[in-house]
């Protein structure tokens, strides 16, 4: 039977491999790395099988999934092409910043192809994911892709023109930045840890699940939560003077520039 294989075996890979157990998944998982010890230490937690073998592993795919770095992406897929591809499969890259037409360049036909972004809190099942996907992929390809990344949270296909914009918005960094932020602010005024925590977990992750579970709009919930005159109203105020939002979109962008970079040093790398 062939297999969902992971071509590298770090973080990203672990969270999935996490959130797919949790899942129940029971379909053969294979993953390649370099690192011995990756590989036992995955085997060992998800009783996943390995493959230090690159292409044995890519022989042994049904769906295949590109989880190295966006620097090593292009290098991965020259090697693996040393070998010519018989077979038509899917694989999906979970690099930032790499389009699909570097993808397909690195290795085309009979391969399919599709790019997915997958947040670190798979690992709970409560997961998002972002999918694009190559204009010649087939029906069934991308029910294939979709369905595995549904076992691990909320799927959105959103067109490849946005995909860096998407990455750089919902990265779960944003929140725990936030939260160690608020944190320390919250000490820095006075507040003991224990009870800075609490008020700001409250303050970041109540409010939040508050506006997905219910049905106000955010402006709403706004106005309620700060009244005008009031503490929250003038704590806001404040902020946005400072250039809280200019310093939120100059971040967004400079994680774009980065994520384009990545890809260029790749492209430069293999000339």
């Amino acid at each position: 039977m062939k297999a969902t294989v992971f071509l590298g075996g770090g973080r990203i890979t672990g969270a999935l491999l996490a959130g797919l157990r949790l899942a129940g998944y029971g379909q053969p998982i294979v993953v390649h790395d370099r690192h011995a010890e990756k590989l036992q230490k995955l085997k060992r937690q998800y009783g996943i099988a390995v493959e230090p073998d690159l292409h044995r592993a890519v022989e042994s795919a049904h769906l295949l999934i590109i989880a190295v770095r966006p620097d090593s992406v292009l290098g991965l897929l020259k090697e693996i092409g040393t070998r010519k591809i018989r077979r038509r499969f899917t694989a999906v890259s979970l690099a930032a910043g790499v389009p699909l037409s570097e993808l397909r360049a690195g290795l085309g036909a009979p391969v399919q192809w599709a790019r997915a972004m997958p947040s670190p809190v798979c690992r709970t099942g409560r997961g998002l994911t972002a999918l694009t996907f190559g204009r010649d992929i087939s029906r069934g390809a991308r029910a294939k892709v979709r369905d595995l990344f549904a076992l691990v949270g909320g799927v959105l296909e959103i067109p490849e023109n946005q995909f860096d914009a998407f990455t750089v918005t919902f990265s779960s960094s944003h929140g725990y930045h936030a939260l160690a932020t608020l944190i320390d602010a919250a000490e820095a005024i006075g507040l003991n840890r224990m009870s800075a925590c609490a008020a700001a977990a409250h303050a970041l992750s109540d409010g939040i699940a508050a506006w997905r579970g219910g049905n106000l709009p955010l402006k709403e919930l706004l106005e309620e939560a700060a009244t005008p005159g009031g503490i929250a109203a003038t704590v806001m105020a404040s902020l946005d003077d400072a250039g809280y939002a200019s310093i939120i979109t100059r971040g967004l962008r400079a994680g774009i520039r980065r994520a384009r970079k990545n890809v260029r040093q790749s492209s430069s790398t293999l000339r």
